[in-house]
């Protein structure tokens, strides 16, 4: 599908983004190795998030999805009985494009007492699984697939499995979760060691079921015990679906966006940060500390932007929105440096060639490094025709800089952005810009 975005004279306006991504599938994958009855609210009916859904179902669980009026969110009901209580899958698992499904699922079912084969779309078939894979199979589980059990499909065979220490060659948060998921039908603690915090929703998530997870500064030990106790899960606003509209905000010269009821864990909030650290007009309201995850409304204004360097330990808690924050550097004063993100070389696509060849696109100056870019700012973009890739994060990106570039910006396979962020088109033009769906 094609969109052409006309740039709007004003934005002003106020929008709640959809329920966090990375929270909506830790409410259902972490609850089905848990027991008793669950409700989660306001999860977000995303192509990922649906891929999820659609895989514990076939594991047996019987989740009633109840969608709100908008369509795009949903409450669902269900009551797992623990990892021993999931069936042996009839059908192959197929998590879709969604990489977060593929590896949350190796790691439950590595503790699992049963044979399942995962797959996907050709995008997440090539991309890389090793780095969940081995670990797992050193603490017992058996994984096989392409390329020496590195690439999907991938058939687990689980249970049998043993706690280890293990030092984590990158930060991830998607590694992380996978372990400790095995960890919970493991004998003995697992403990983790990180070269940087990543995102800690698991380990939340996990302490408010009852499990004995403790740890800092990149640290992470758990030990087993009882079943972990199924939770209700109210999921906040993502703060990658807010992010479009934090820099939106920030490069249009005449704007002020209020985001409501974002999630603000600490370790999600880099780009919050970097935008303050750009000389960002950008306000955080008071804090609403729920049962798991920190939440606040946001709102930022147009802004007097200055170029920075964004690298090191930071990386982890902004890799989904480092192109948003590539476009937002195509508009402060100076030349921002990216590094240490070679991680966007093997996401949905090449993000680090997709970003620079696509705001080139647009006019802006860019130059690619193996592990980041170089930005040159203070551009004026200019509307031209750019292409998604089937890369939401890069459709979503290319949104903002519709809004912002002289003239119209035609989008080609903008309905990547339904994978993470259904209503953004429609958000966009209730903001004020012009959307021509083609």
């Amino acid at each position: 599908m094609r969109t052409t975005v006309i740039p709007p004279r004003r934005l002003e306006f106020e929008v709640t983004p959809p329920g966090d991504k990375s929270i909506a599938h830790r409410s259902l994958i972490l609850n089905a190795a848990a027991v008793g009855p669950a409700t989660v609210t306001n999860f977000p009916r995303g192509g990922d998030t649906l891929a999820t859904l659609a895989c514990i179902r076939a594991l047996g669980l019987r989740v009633t999805d109840r969608r709100e009026p908008d369509e795009f969110t949903a409450t669902l009901t269900f009551e797992p009985h623990g990892i021993g209580g999931l069936n042996e899958p009839e059908r192959v698992l197929d998590v879709r494009n969604s990489g977060t499904t593929m590896r949350f699922l190796l790691g439950l079912l590595a503790g699992a007492p049963m044979t399942a084969v995962l797959t996907g779309d050709r995008s997440l078939r090539g991309r890389p699984m090793g780095r969940v894979a081995e670990p797992l199979a050193q603490m017992g589980a058996e994984i096989f697939g392409r390329a020496g059990g590195t690439l999907a499909p991938l058939t687990v065979r689980g249970g049998n499995l043993h706690g280890f220490e293990y030092t984590m060659p990158v930060a991830s948060a998607q590694v992380k979760s996978a372990l400790l998921l095995a960890g919970l039908s493991a004998r003995g603690p697992t403990i983790l060691e990180e070269p940087s915090p990543s995102r800690d929703h698991t380990e939340r998530m996990l302490r408010a079921m009852g499990v004995s997870v403790n740890g800092e500064g990149g640290r992470v030990r758990l030990d087993p015990g009882a079943p972990p106790k199924a939770i209700d899960v109210r999921v906040p606003a993502d703060i990658s679906g807010a992010a479009p509209w934090l820099v939106a905000g920030a490069i249009h010269p005449n704007a002020r966006i209020t985001v409501r009821r974002v999630g603000v864990n600490p370790t999600r909030t880099g780009i919050i940060d970097i935008l303050l650290e750009m000389g960002a007009r950008l306000d955080v309201g008071e804090t609403e500390e729920g049962p798991d995850e920190p939440i606040a409304d946001i709102t930022v204004e147009s802004s007097d932007l200055k170029a920075v360097e964004i690298g090191g330990s930071i990386i982890p808690r902004l890799i989904d929105e480092l192109p948003l924050l590539a476009l937002a550097a195509t508009q402060a004063a100076g030349t921002t440096v990216i590094r240490d993100a070679q991680e966007l070389r093997v996401k949905e696509s090449d993000r680090i060639a997709a970003t620079v060849g696509q705001l080139s696109r647009l006019g802006a100056r860019l130059e690619e490094r193996p592990d980041g870019m170089l930005v040159f700012g203070r551009q004026q973009l200019q509307g031209a025709t750019v292409r998604s890739g089937g890369d939401h994060r890069l459709a979503l990106t290319l949104g903002v800089a519709g809004v912002l570039a002289r003239g119209t910006t035609h989008i080609d396979g903008a309905e990547a952005v339904d994978v993470s962020y259904p209503g953004f088109w429609k958000a966009l033009e209730q903001a004020g810009g012009a959307i021509r769906p083609t």
